[in-house]
């Protein structure tokens, strides 16, 4: 059984970025509706007991009749756990260390690096995620939509925003461009440094 993890901060902990009543919906609403749905899917299958990334990782070797509610319940879940985790109400400006130095050598620099998630998550067209991945040896930013996880793709997910409409709209509406931008003030550089050290 699949079961919603707990937020390392209070719902009202991302103030003013991000509002406490989305943050109250999106992870026991939202969250937890993709995990209901993933047990519900898998319960009397041979699949019932796989961890989340194997199922992720062999997801084209299920069978039909599980593989669609995998792939948008079971990256829906895996997604959230990546992006609720990867914020702080005790951010920093920037990573530091390797991964700071993977930024500068595949995007210029870390201000670039920055334009260029921006730009992937703000031109993103209906729902999906913006992405930073551990690719090979470097760093890339792409998108997905729906729930579909890059983990099933063979990259490793280091950080990743949610531009679906119930991620931001009750404070921002459709002003997707003013969520992405104060993304920054709450972004968990340690937690994102420690998943390209261990990717």
């Amino acid at each position: 059984m699949h079961k919603l993890p707990e937020l390392s901060y209070s719902y009202d902990g991302l103030e003013p970025f991000i509002d406490e009543k989305t943050m109250k919906i999106h992870h026991t609403k939202h969250h937890q509706g993709y995990i209901n749905k993933l047990n519900k899917t898998l319960q009397g299958t041979a699949f019932k007991d796989w961890e989340l990334n194997k199922l992720l990782k062999g997801l084209e070797e299920l069978p039909d009749k599980v593989k669609t509610s995998v792939r948008n319940n079971g990256g829906g879940h895996a997604n959230h756990i990546l992006f609720f985790s990867g914020m702080s109400p005790s951010s920093k400006d920037k990573p530091g260390g390797e991964l700071l130095e993977a930024l500068k050598d595949n995007f210029g620099g870390f201000e670039e690096f920055k334009a260029e998630f921006e730009k992937v998550a703000g031109s993103h067209f209906g729902s999906g995620w913006a992405w930073l991945v551990k690719a090979g040896n470097g760093v890339e930013v792409y998108s997905t939509r729906g729930h579909d996880s890059p983990v099933t793709n063979g990259y490793e997910p280091l950080l990743n925003l949610d531009v679906w409409e119930h991620a931001y709209y009750l404070k921002y509406q459709n002003r997707r461009g003013d969520y992405i931008e104060n993304f920054w003030n709450i972004v968990d550089w340690d937690k994102v440094e420690q998943r390209f050290k261990k990717a």
